[in-house]
């Protein structure tokens, strides 16, 4: 009889080899893969959108990003993905659909995304160089300053790309890809960043 396992398993598990890829020396770029998120999709309803916002401000302290942008909050980022939509991402369910179902029963739809999605972050000196070649999207830092977001294109895959806060004095990029393109994705972006040298891992911690 065959066995079964029902661990969930990220969709990268395979692809993903942790240490060091393509050119010698200090890494350019760095991969990461977040892992165990819970993401939410917050659709609003039509003629609800104030009821919405309020919603979420006594929620979260903060007003439903409107514009392609990504809000922070101290256990949260609400990241635009449309005209009334946005995500809600976070950890340990604080922010699950389950826990947001009362706080939007009458103003929003919810559609949980989190083992439909695989977030990954992409820093390092060269990064903005290596995404040049897979994006369209103007990512220089007076174009795309902190918090900026956008719904768009890598190599002709739908995603949602934002910028988080700095590390170590360089810019961070996040991507959101459906999981069934996320290993092809995974590969362009190496092949990508391959000669700007790259350091690869997975965490467990929210850019």
């Amino acid at each position: 009889m065959a066995e079964f396992s029902w661990d969930v398993r990220s969709p990268l598990d395979r692809a993903l080899v942790a240490g060091q890829y393509g050119a010698q020396g200090d890494a350019g770029v760095s991969l990461t893969e977040i892992r165990n998120f819970d993401l939410v999709q917050v659709i609003v309803r039509r003629g609800k959108a104030a009821d919405t916002a309020q919603a979420a401000k006594a929620r979260f302290g903060v007003a439903t990003p409107e514009t392609p942008k990504a809000v922070q909050t101290t256990d949260a980022t609400l990241i635009w993905s449309g005209p009334d939509q946005f995500f809600v991402l976070s950890k340990d369910g604080k922010h699950g659909t389950e826990a947001l179902a009362q706080p939007f029963a009458s103003s929003a739809s919810l559609s949980d995304q989190s083992h439909a999605r695989v977030l990954i972050s992409i820093s390092g000196a060269r990064a903005r160089t290596m995404l040049a070649k897979l994006s369209s999207i103007d990512l220089h830092h007076d174009a795309f300053a902190l918090g900026a977001a956008a719904a768009t294109s890598m190599d002709h895959t739908s995603v949602t790309l934002w910028r988080g806060n700095d590390r170590d004095g360089l810019a961070v990029f996040n991507v959101l890809v459906f999981a069934t393109f996320a290993e092809s994705l995974w590969h362009t972006i190496l092949d990508s960043a391959a000669e700007y040298g790259v350091a690869i891992s997975h965490s467990e911690e929210l850019a």
